[in-house]
């Protein structure tokens, strides 16, 4: 008999989440100042397609999708899935890549007063079965199969595990023992719905993300506070009803999932979806569909500027590429800038807790704050603080702390969120910087234990479990790296106990075999007699870090 993955019971009755006020201590007041629309984006997207329902919401593999067809589409799944016995309050799960059925899972959602936990789909067995046992999930949503994996097949393997599971539903394709989602939409087809009074305050998103202990946090938002983030971003990007915007990072991140989902009926613009990025893909589409803008991870900005000058054009419709996660240099910005007509490129900073703190310099004027700071501070209160919690001025570093009414509501666990929330309201980033006189942050570090690599939050202690499982390890402490394409690599330092031996062939099946995505396999591993430490023991991870940019700096210098 399978054993329940660390299942604490069926959902049915009080979430997990219970404990958390509506609304929490951090945003009281902000319903009364003004601050949230009290809108759900159900309730946005009816009045959009009422007033223009053949307006394009979505362009999927050169397909326009209305926002009429979107709403009817979402409304029969919404039917099909209270059919099903789902109900206000029930968590649905979904791990699809950048496809129009994302849009309409999460419009159903919403319609319904159900939870939506979107799942990366670089996840494999480790992450995906514990974020589902962690939530409850009672629906998921899989594709069947994406890049030559069968998603279906790892749903089928971890179900038996997950008591709360009642439904597996595959998506383009089937998958053993799911129920295709096509068949969904025609159960549902041209039924009324009452849907139920939602609550726009209320528990709308569960997105997990990295944490430094290597167990995931369950993030939770509302439909107020995302739709706040991008209120603020639109107005300040000066995004316009029918601009068409390009996504191509995960629908499955906060980024992706505001800039890529929610966007078309926050603000009746229209996203183009790329299921996977291609540079040159990306540069006939923006042409195409006269893009004027995205978010994206560091990596497409540098890949779609050289493609551009490839291609001997300056993307002339492209207004703004808001890239952030890993490091983003000066000269890179610049470098795009430089390629594009009339698109300013420029760095952003948030999280998941607190998306969208900075929003860039969008305008051409500021093109050396855009490309030297991480952004202007934009509806958020910043407080930079020292080891003692002591705020500091402008232009000292320290840990960057951030609130404001698109903040989070807190995790899932109440730990998790007594730790993080300072009693006067502030989220703690783990991120070190300084402010500028402009009112800009500078990124310069962080406390936390985090890889961001091509932006994908990474959890070195999450990779350090599974090594220290090898019975040739004593210790393994792993650390980001610079890396040319990704801004950051995981590098692998490992003390191999006495007596025994392994090569780094031996430690990538490990890690391989422990079921963690392949994105978290070191790409190098550097084998050491001991760590530097503190005075009490602890690794020195700066030290590390400096360690292996050096050596990587001198095998450079000497190729």
């Amino acid at each position: 008999m399978e054993t329940p993955i660390d299942a604490p019971g069926e959902m049915h009755g009080a979430a997990p989440w219970a404990w958390l006020a509506n609304p929490p201590p951090h945003h009281q007041g902000h319903a009364a100042s003004g601050a949230w629309r009290r809108r759900t984006l159900a309730a946005l997207a009816l009045d959009l397609a009422a007033a223009d329902p053949g307006a394009a919401a979505y362009i999927d593999a050169g397909r326009a999708w209305t926002r009429a067809e979107v709403v009817a589409d979402a409304e029969a799944l919404a039917v099909a899935l209270y059919d099903l016995g789902l109900r206000p309050g029930d968590v649905i799960s979904f791990q699809v890549p950048n496809w129009v059925e994302a849009a309409v899972i999460n419009l159903a959602a919403a319609w319904s007063g159900l939870v939506i936990n979107p799942i990366v789909p670089i996840y494999r067995d480790a992450e995906v079965g514990m974020m589902l046992a962690d939530c409850r999930a009672s629906v998921f949503f899989v594709a069947a199969n994406f890049r030559g994996y069968d998603f279906g097949a790892m749903a089928a393997r971890l179900r038996p595990q997950l008591p709360a599971l009642q439904h597996v539903v595959s998506v383009r394709g089937a998958a053993p023992g799911a129920t295709a989602y096509a068949d969904l939409l025609a159960a549902g087809r041209g039924r009324r719905f009452e849907a139920p009074v939602v609550d726009p305050g209320g528990v709308k998103m569960l997105l997990y993300t990295s944490g430094t202990t290597g167990r995931p946090k369950g993030v939770l938002h509302s439909h107020d506070t995302l739709a706040r983030a991008l209120t603020a971003a639109v107005e300040h990007w000066g995004l316009r009803a029918g601009d068409r915007v390009i996504m191509p990072s995960p629908v499955t991140h906060v980024s992706g999932y505001a800039n890529g989902l929610e966007l078309p009926f926050i603000a009746g613009t229209c996203t183009v979806l790329m299921e996977t990025w291609d540079a040159e893909a990306a540069l006939r589409l923006i042409l195409e569909h006269e893009v004027v803008g995205t978010v994206a991870a560091t990596p497409f900005l540098m890949e779609l500027a050289a493609a551009a000058r490839r291609a001997g054009t300056r993307l002339p419709s492209l207004r703004y590429f808001a890239c952030g996660g890993a490091a983003v240099s000066p000269e890179l910005v610049r470098e795009a800038n430089a390629a594009f007509a009339n698109g300013q490129a420029f760095r952003m900073f948030g999280a998941s807790e607190v998306p969208n703190v900075t929003l860039g310099f969008p305008a051409r004027a500021d093109a050396d704050l855009a490309a030297a700071t991480d952004g202007q501070v934009i509806d958020y209160q910043v407080r930079i603080e020292d080891a003692e919690g002591k705020a500091l001025p402008d232009g000292v570093e320290g840990e960057i702390l951030a609130r404001g009414p698109a903040m989070f509501l807190g995790y899932a666990d109440r730990q998790q969120t007594a730790e993080a929330i300072t009693p006067d309201g502030y989220f703690r980033t783990g991120d070190l910087g300084h402010r500028t006189p402009e009112g800009a942050l500078v990124i310069t570090g962080r406390k936390k234990d985090l890889i961001i690599r091509g932006g994908e939050n990474i959890s070195a202690r999450e990779i350090e479990d599974v090594l220290q499982g090898h019975a040739a390890v004593r210790e393994a402490a792993v650390v980001a790296m610079p890396h040319a394409r990704l801004g950051e690599g995981v590098c692998a330092y490992v003390i191999v106990r006495e007596g025994h031996a392994v090569d780094a062939k031996a430690l990538v099946d490990c890690v391989l075999a422990s079921g963690l995505a392949k994105q978290k396999i070191p790409e190098r591993f550097e084998f050491v007699p001991d760590f530097p430490r503190t005075a009490s023991g602890k690794v020195r991870k700066d030290q590390l870090r400096a360690a292996i940019r050096a050596q990587l700096a001198a095998e450079g210098a000497g190729a």
